[in-house]
């Protein structure tokens, strides 16, 4: 069996407690506007061009199979609509302008990366988080990982937005010791509007997570967005009060991705104005929620 990753992420101190290595899976059933990590969103192999590092060789035209790239003066033109993602042309790449975002691997080979800190692991309370993407979609190769996980003796955590079938999520119950569960609204049509589907499924999911398991709930803030006025603030205060949450991580917008859209060939999404993040955090804390802003402390 094997599973879709596009990184694998050494030195992680944001997604779980201690020193952790963070496995990215590829693919999301989600399409959020202000996705950090637009390179998880699709399930195919995806072809990356730096165009700043091309030197106009055009080697990779050549090697090409599909005709999916084009000379011009100033590099190439891909042709994503044609591009398969089979990599030849990355092959002869001098420069590093041409990369691919998605490698297949077995369970036992992402094993082996997780298990050069384990000592780290051991020393700092840490482990590995599997991430995405949604770790979900690929519920196999995610099992079974975990399964090897615990084997080893490793704090295993998932960050997962829920999106998902409850079936698979339970399978893992038992080789789960934490939880991250991004939640992006409160409220379904406006989730629907800028993720792509409802927020019924994963506020079933949720409330049936916190009866079973240890979990914290990410919340990201994107002005303009899920966070348009501090009218939003009640809407979120008020659904984390009726599911009895007790732990919040709050994620501040950030635009560290625009390159990323850049060498993908998509545009990026501009946020607008909105409340300050600090606000919301100042209203669950003086609730008695326990919140931590940008990632697990």
């Amino acid at each position: 069996m094997k599973g879709r990753i596009f990184r694998i992420q050494r030195f992680s101190i944001h997604d779980g407690p201690g020193i952790r290595t963070t496995v990215f899976l590829k693919g999301c059933p989600l399409s959020c506007l202000w996705c950090h990590n637009p390179e998880s969103q699709r399930f195919e192999v995806e072809l990356a061009y730096r165009s700043e590092r091309c030197m106009s060789c055009h080697r990779c035209v050549a090697a090409c199979p599909v005709g999916a790239l084009r000379p011009i003066s100033s590099g190439v033109e891909v042709d994503r609509n044609t591009c398969n993602g089979c990599g030849e042309c990355v092959k002869v790449c001098r420069s590093g302008a041409l990369f691919l975002y998605g490698q297949d691997a077995e369970p036992s080979e992402v094993l082996e990366e997780v298990r050069k800190d384990a000592v780290f692991y051991r020393n700092s309370g840490g482990g590995v988080t599997f991430s995405g993407g949604e770790p979900y979609s690929q519920p196999g190769f995610l099992l079974e990982m975990l399964r090897l996980c615990r084997e080893e003796g490793i704090n295993a955590a998932v960050d997962t937005s829920g999106h998902a079938p409850w079936k698979s999520i339970e399978a893992t119950l038992d080789f789960v010791d934490l939880f991250l569960y991004d939640l992006k609204d409160y409220n379904s049509e406006r989730h629907r509007r800028l993720t792509g589907v409802e927020n019924e499924l994963i506020l079933d999911n949720l409330k049936r997570l916190l009866d079973t398991s240890d979990v914290v709930v990410r919340i990201p803030f994107i002005p303009s967005c899920n966070f348009q006025s501090p009218d939003d603030f009640d809407g979120f205060f008020n659904l984390l009060l009726r599911l009895d949450v007790g732990r919040v991580d709050v994620l501040p917008y950030h635009s560290l991705s625009r390159d990323k859209y850049r060498w993908l060939g998509r545009e990026f999404f501009e946020v607008g104005d909105g409340p300050d993040y600090r606000k919301f955090v100042e209203v669950l804390r003086e609730a008695g929620i326990d919140v931590s802003v940008g990632g697990y402390f």
